[in-house]
């Protein structure tokens, strides 16, 4: 099978081709940062239009990737949710209509199993079962993920999501927009130690994470320094905050393999192409004895290749895909509501 997959979900147009014995095909991605920078954060109008401009030119970039023509695509997944709705509504239709015109069924993903599944893109695939710590955007979830399609929710953020601590953390340290990966550069020219901001949430026992408060405590930091915030200062708040978010991600995770006694951790998402969790999990995994596994760089933010990957590996565990033409998008659709 030759799944062809579109992602629109927020400010990233994705659209590539998996082949279910061959693996990904071709992908191309353009992201809007550089549009949305001049606002502060993403206008959803303005990312709808975008979408529009973009989906064409990079379906015609990925053929051309591959080799292939549009007749060789059996099945064309997208993104139905959760994803700010015009967003979702550009892609949605686009990926109907194109499928409506070959003939071809059509597959709606659950943008987070996308997530959850692309690391299976990388070459250290990890096998069921696992437990997932999602860093995505506005989520921060930890899951066991018995097989595709099988997911149990074993904590979630009760407030502000880690990216969206990291993004709001760095506007607060005058860093621009998008300020999370910003923010991990600069602290690591910062000194450890120097500042000390709160766990949230560390000993509370469960798997539930919560960061306003760390995002608070921030405020509170650059508030204190408003008179001799440099870059020093500003670099060494940075390690403070990246320290804290770090140790409670660990911390959690670390928890959640205890519970579940797995001993596979997969890491999904923006945030985890943060260098500094990486490196935090890769020593606890050798100290305790565990696999965990990351996509590759490229497939942490959003993207194509993870919707196309969901459609198939979904096909392949018996969903059947349903004919062309009739759609609706789920801007909010939380994960536990998704069927097996």
């Amino acid at each position: 099978m030759l799944i062809l997959g579109v992602e629109s979900s927020c400010d990233e147009t994705g659209i590539a081709l998996y082949d279910s014995a061959a693996g990904l095909v071709a992908h191309a991605l353009h992201s809007q940062v550089a549009m949305h920078a001049e606002y502060g954060g993403v206008v959803p109008e303005l990312a709808s239009r975008d979408h529009i401009r973009r989906v064409v030119p990079l379906l015609r970039s990925v053929l051309a990737q591959s080799g292939k023509v549009l007749a060789d695509i059996d099945a064309i997944a997208y993104t139905r949710g959760p994803g700010l709705s015009g967003a979702l509504l550009v892609g949605c239709a686009f990926a109907e209509a194109l499928a409506l015109a070959l003939d071809k069924p059509t597959l709606p993903v659950h943008h987070l199993e996308g997530h959850l599944l692309s690391p299976l893109l990388s070459a250290d695939t990890p096998t069921f079962p696992f437990v997932a710590l999602l860093v995505s955007g506005g989520h921060t979830q930890l899951m066991r993920v018995s097989a595709v399609g099988d997911y149990e929710l074993l904590g979630e953020t009760l407030d502000d999501a880690a990216g969206e601590a990291f993004d709001k953390s760095a506007k607060l340290l005058g860093l621009p927009y998008p300020g999370g990966a910003l923010l991990s550069k600069l602290a690591e020219a910062g000194t450890p130690g120097r500042y000390s901001l709160p766990r949230p949430m560390l000993h509370s026992g469960d798997l539930n994470f919560s960061f306003s408060g760390l995002k608070t405590a921030v405020l509170t930091l650059v508030r204190e320094h408003a008179d001799d915030a440099d870059e020093s200062f500003r670099a060494d708040a940075a390690c403070a905050f990246q320290e804290a978010i770090v140790e409670v991600l660990l911390k959690k995770s670390l928890l959640a393999l205890k519970q579940t006694g797995l001993q596979r951790l997969v890491v999904a998402g923006g945030v985890g192409a943060n260098r500094q969790l990486r490196a935090s999990l890769d020593a606890a995994a050798k100290r305790k004895r565990f696999r965990v596994h990351y996509p590759e760089l490229e497939f942490c933010t959003d993207n194509g290749a993870m919707i196309a990957l969901a459609g198939c590996l979904r096909l392949q565990a018996g969903a059947v895909a349903k004919p062309a033409g009739s759609f609706a998008v789920q801007p909010r659709w939380p994960l536990s509501d998704l069927q097996r």
